[in-house]
């Protein structure tokens, strides 16, 4: 099964994408780094930001390894590079 969920991207993220956010299909239960590999396939840029990103799946930050995830449709993934401040 898979759903529609809403990706935001943010700063570099959205840079890197060329667009501020989308809808994409992916399946309901899947890693968080399987989440962010669906993300990358349709912007592989975002792959040169990989060990830098967190992802926020309805608005709860989470880390890219083996957390398994439940995605229901319309749920929100934000893509959050890293900030540089000053």
């Amino acid at each position: 099964m898979t759903a529609q969920v809403t990706v935001l991207y943010f700063a570099k993220s959205a840079e890197l994408s060329g667009i501020k956010s989308e809808v994409l299909s992916v399946p309901q239960q899947l890693t968080s780094l399987q989440l962010w590999q669906e993300i990358v396939n349709e912007h592989p840029r975002l792959g040169t930001i990989r060990d830098h990103v967190i992802l926020a799946v309805r608005q709860v930050y989470i880390v890219l390894g083996d957390q398994l995830l439940f995605l229901e449709p319309g749920d929100e993934i934000a893509v959050i590079p890293p900030i540089s401040g000053g």
